[in-house]
């Protein structure tokens, strides 16, 4: 894990502990860009990500939080250099997963196409039926094909009751509300 805030790679590496995952994760508290220090290039071969969402413009308003603003803005880096890290850590064929905004997949889709990740599965997640999706699941291959792209069904957060969706409940919970 790479986490540039202080605070919260500190609180990741309490989570590593709590579900004894020492054996098995590192939480790197640097810069992504920085991590091919750490972690040799074109050696790994999954990469997931859920990078800032929103471009940082002066026009954009951001949470007080200064935390929750690096988090959700690109403050301390980039797409492009989150997508440049990402290339530069796998390995030919290795995958990358990403969340992102649906509003910004042109130019998700670009910046992979130019770093040499082609996105391979994509899957919209619409808060409830009825509603514009707010998140957007990509998976790509590094140095794929730019073509066989398959577009997956949607997935609903809630339901009409107001409650998590099976397909959300059975990812946050491991198991199917029996509601």
């Amino acid at each position: 894990m790479v986490e540039l805030q202080a605070r919260l790679a500190d609180m990741a590496e309490r989570s590593v502990v709590l579900n004894d995952l020492s054996e098995q994760v590192t939480v790197y508290h640097q810069d992504l860009a920085t991590i091919t220090d750490q972690i040799p290039k074109d050696s790994v071969d999954v990469v997931t990500c859920n990078p800032p969402y929103f471009s940082d413009l002066p026009t954009s308003k951001k949470n007080p939080n200064n935390y929750l603003a690096i988090a959700r803005h690109e403050i301390t880096t980039t797409l492009n250099t989150v997508l440049a890290t990402t290339s530069d850590l796998l390995k030919m064929n290795g995958k990358a997963y990403f969340v992102h905004r649906p509003d910004r997949l042109v130019e998700l889709l670009a910046l992979m196409s130019a770093n040499r990740l082609a996105a391979k599965r994509l899957q919209f997640v619409y808060p409830k039926a009825g509603r514009d999706a707010n998140i957007v699941l990509v998976e790509a291959i590094k140095d794929g094909k730019a073509t066989g792209l398959k577009v997956l069904p949607p997935i609903m957060t809630y339901g009409d009751d107001g409650a998590y969706s099976p397909a959300i409940h059975k990812m946050l919970y491991g198991e199917v509300s029996d509601e």
